[in-house]
């Protein structure tokens, strides 16, 4: 993890490193199972949905920072994931869903909303402690009377990050409307990723391309781009080191993807999105199987 110093305390540099240390601890921190990051539904970006053992949905909301919407962007999520129930063969919606806000510290607005809701929502409030080793996250429910604080050890690097990294454009909204749920949370995962790695990171949009780099100009430096073809499918391409970085050239190269988890290099495209893959002969899955 990444943890930055804000006078005497200490926190994570961004709230995608806090959501990536929450997210490989939940069994740890709450009991929960893994099942989706940066879940796309209806309009709405779930931070985290997780599976108590009994299959009832647990929605999880982070902030690294006080917030005073919290309550109304958890009631957001619940709405749209009651209306389209997805993820069906995995979960239990006959079961109530569970809301959970975590924050380094809650306003007293949050209370004030809290307290005249209808639904489940539970505060857990938390902190970065450092003694002469060690780094650590502190978890409290703030709702349990005299319950026992947690207390886990936090692996971490110090580096200068981003922080104030901007909500996805209408633009790009627009588009993942019409992708899939994997190609929804892949992009947004890479996007919050990209963005976070360092504060010169910028997001170049137009209307069918965002890149990603430190500037829009003749000598701006892009990393990754996303494209979105004439039929709204999403192309992944990542500037590269040639001839297997033995040179001192990069070039666009486009990114062959399952959003399963398996990617492909087809080759350096300078420009446009290269050729088609023949499906009936070149799947994916065969290229890979040949590759293995």
């Amino acid at each position: 993890m990444n943890l930055i110093k804000t006078g005497n305390s200490w926190k994570f540099a961004t709230e995608a490193d806090l959501e990536d240390f929450v997210w490989a601890n939940l069994k740890e921190l709450f009991g929960l199972i893994p099942l989706k990051r940066q879940y796309y539904v209806k309009g709405q970006i779930c931070d985290i949905l997780a599976l108590r053992e009994n299959k009832q949905l647990v929605v999880l909301e982070l902030k690294n920072v006080e917030d005073r919407y919290i309550v109304q962007q958890l009631t957001r999520y619940y709405d749209a994931l009651q209306e389209v129930k997805p993820l069906e063969d995995e979960i239990d919606y006959q079961q109530p869903i569970s809301l959970i806000a975590i924050k380094p510290n809650f306003h007293r607005d949050n209370f004030t909303d809290k307290k005249y809701h209808n639904l489940s929502i539970d505060f857990f409030e938390f902190a970065v402690l450092a003694d002469e080793f060690n780094y650590y996250l502190q978890i409290k429910n703030l709702d349990l009377d005299n319950e026992k604080v947690l207390k886990i050890e936090i692996a971490h690097q110090d580096r200068e990050r981003r922080e104030d990294i901007p909500s996805p454009s209408r633009g790009l909204m627009s588009h993942l409307a019409k992708c899939s749920s994997e190609q929804q949370e892949g992009i947004l995962k890479f996007r919050q990723k990209i963005l976070s790695f360092d504060k010169r990171m910028e997001e170049i949009s137009s209307a069918v391309s965002f890149k990603y780099g430190n500037g829009n100009s003749k000598t701006s430096k892009f990393c990754t781009e996303f494209y979105f073809d004439s039929k709204g499918i999403p192309i992944i391409f990542l500037w590269l080191g040639l001839k297997n970085n033995s040179s001192d050239r990069i070039s666009r190269a486009r990114i062959w993807t399952d959003w399963q988890g398996n990617a492909l290099l087809e080759g350096y495209v300078p420009s446009g999105i290269g050729t088609k893959i023949n499906l009936s002969k070149k799947t994916l899955s065969t290229r890979i199987k040949i590759m293995n």
